[in-house]
């Protein structure tokens, strides 16, 4: 078996070099992209379909009573699979929401109905790595009585903690 001469030796390095410069940074990304899917997702879900319940109702009635955070632990580090029933609350099936799937975030999603004006927010939390830190997210949305329901932009608060 021959050995590689330096000149061969040097243009492997540089080829493996270049190959891992132009690798490296869409695997990150691609990484990060993933993590947010998830709450991102999760939470378009909930306000796509909180706003279609309130179109077309008196505000006083137009979004589901609130739900509690769930799971109600966060899960730290890790995705679960939920036992059945987790997701039985009254809102999360008004809503259409569950997870069937393992996950690593946890939502809530809160209302304020009232004669005239209403308003609602959901929210993602998540603990990715374990240390404590939670991620958060959150969409909120109003009506108003003769006005279409509106969802605002989404807050991000740590992302990737």
């Amino acid at each position: 078996m021959r050995s590689l001469s330096p000149v061969e030796a040097a243009a492997g390095v540089a080829l493996v070099g270049a190959v891992l410069a132009a690798a490296i940074p869409a695997f990150f990304e691609n990484l990060h992209a993933s993590r947010l899917a998830e709450p991102i997702g999760g939470l378009n879900r909930l306000a796509t379909r909180a706003t279609a319940l309130a179109a077309g109702r008196a505000a006083e009635v137009a979004y589901p009573e609130s739900a509690p955070l769930t799971p109600a632990e966060v899960p730290a580090g890790r995705q679960v699979t939920d036992p059945p029933g987790t997701w039985a609350h009254p809102t999360w099936r008004q809503l259409g929401f569950e997870w069937t799937v393992p996950h690593a975030y946890s939502f809530a999603f809160e209302s304020r109905n009232a004669k005239g004006h209403s308003t609602f927010s959901a929210r993602a939390e998540g603990d990715l790595d374990g240390d404590g830190l939670r991620s958060l997210f959150v969409i909120s949305g109003e009506t108003r009585d003769g006005a279409h329901p509106i969802i605002f932009p989404m807050d991000i608060h740590r992302e990737v903690e």
